[in-house]
């Protein structure tokens, strides 16, 4: 135990000027510390077993003489039940520092959740659409507030207010925000059920989304109508124009048409290969282009300066209403992405092709999880018969 020191007042503590330790007096081990800098702070050096310790009880004069003095002696009573008040601080220092930690916010937590599946989106495009939803419905609400918090009243007042009127979107904010939480339980941050899970949670209180949206189809022109519509679309002029026509003959989705590259046509072998990041299924599909497909392309003028087969006037790709925009000057009720259906349609009524022929051609996913697995092929010289088949009977 360190030499009783003489006791000092409180004015011979402020006259305590030279650097280094300073005995204080009315607890042992109890000294004022004098740095070189002239800033003085509290020490107490005490023994635990056989370890000596040093502990800082705060800065003077911040902490009084008396208050310093109070906290050596609870300190050293400690000591002697057994306990090491260095170790207990430290220990809630550390808890206090995991509390802290652990209150991310709700959009911290999406960032974090989003850029670990970053991998696992079709594209950029599609990556981004999954954060923007999430902070334009789930943030004004959630954003700042700690994850571990969440309850299912906060899940029902994002969800409530477009539930019926968005409800597509809605129930994948759901799922998005169930994962976001799901991450966050598993990072620590949060512990407990899921708010937003539907089965026996959500469900009992929102209405079933199937019950509340009606299914609209995109409006298709009837297949006996293709050829004549073709024929009148061949005298517009434009880049537009052009783009419609291969989407037609090829059966494909406006996006993929739009943004075709050179790079990515085999004109020797009359093949386009859209890659999986431009595909809806995230795969590379093979396009078999029949006699009239190439017509549109050997039309079309390459630029220097751009890959871009549908170039807009003002460089790039064309815009996602561009396509649209000439059906509308045509004055036929219906989308570009109708002809999808219309294509699928003839299949089906006029042709003896199989099913799957059909929807590999529409690059679709095969739902059935067991078939999927043992399909290997892609029937591609079945759909090269089928698209010239089926642009034989548009032509006009």
């Amino acid at each position: 135990m360190p030499r009783k020191a003489r006791e000092l007042g409180p004015l011979e503590v402020k006259r305590l000027s030279k650097p280094g330790l300073h005995a204080v007096g009315g607890v042992a081990g109890l000294g004022l510390q004098v740095k070189d800098t002239g800033a003085r702070s509290w020490l107490l050096r005490i023994s635990i077993g056989q370890r000596r310790r040093e502990i800082g009880l705060g800065g003077y004069p911040d902490v009084t003489l008396a208050q310093v003095r109070e906290k050596a002696r609870e300190m050293r009573a400690a000591v002697d039940r057994g306990a090491d008040p260095a170790e207990q601080r430290r220990a809630a220092k550390r808890a206090l520092l995991s509390a802290v930690a652990s209150e991310i916010t709700f959009d911290e937590a999406a960032r974090r959740w989003h850029k670990s599946k970053r991998r696992e989106y079709r594209n950029e495009k599609h990556a981004a659409q999954v954060l923007t939803t999430i902070l334009t419905y789930a943030s004004p609400a959630l954003g700042t507030v700690p994850v571990g918090l969440i309850s299912l009243a906060h899940i029902v007042q994002v969800l409530e207010p477009i539930w019926a009127e968005k409800t597509e979107t809605a129930t994948r904010l759901r799922g998005r925000i169930e994962n976001v939480l799901s991450w966050a339980t598993v990072s620590g941050f949060r512990s407990g059920e899921n708010p937003a899970r539907w089965k026996g949670n959500l469900d009992s209180v929102l209405p079933k989304p199937k019950k509340l949206r009606s299914v609209s189809h995109h409006s298709a022109l009837p297949f006996d109508r293709v050829a004549e519509f073709l024929v009148a679309l061949k005298r517009i002029e434009g880049m537009g124009s052009k783009a419609l026509e291969f989407a037609i003959l090829t059966a494909g989705r406006s996006g993929e048409v739009r943004e075709a590259k050179w790079s990515e046509f085999d004109l020797q072998k009359s093949v386009w290969t859209v890659p999986a990041d431009r595909m809806k299924a995230g795969r590379e599909h093979s396009v078999p282009l029949s006699r009239q497909a190439m017509l549109v392309l050997d039309g079309i003028p390459r630029f220097l300066h751009s890959e871009i087969v549908f170039t807009a006037p003002r460089g790039g790709s064309l815009s996602d209403m561009t396509l649209s925009a000439v059906m509308r000057r045509m004055g036929v009720a219906a989308v570009p992405h109708g002809f999808r259906s219309t294509f699928r349609d003839w299949v089906a009524e006029r042709t003896a092709y199989p099913s799957d022929v059909a929807e590999m051609a529409l690059a679709h996913s095969i739902r059935n999880k067991v078939e999927a697995a043992y399909r290997r092929g892609d029937l591609f010289e079945k759909r090269r018969q089928l698209m010239q088949d089926w642009s034989d009977f548009c032509a006009p």
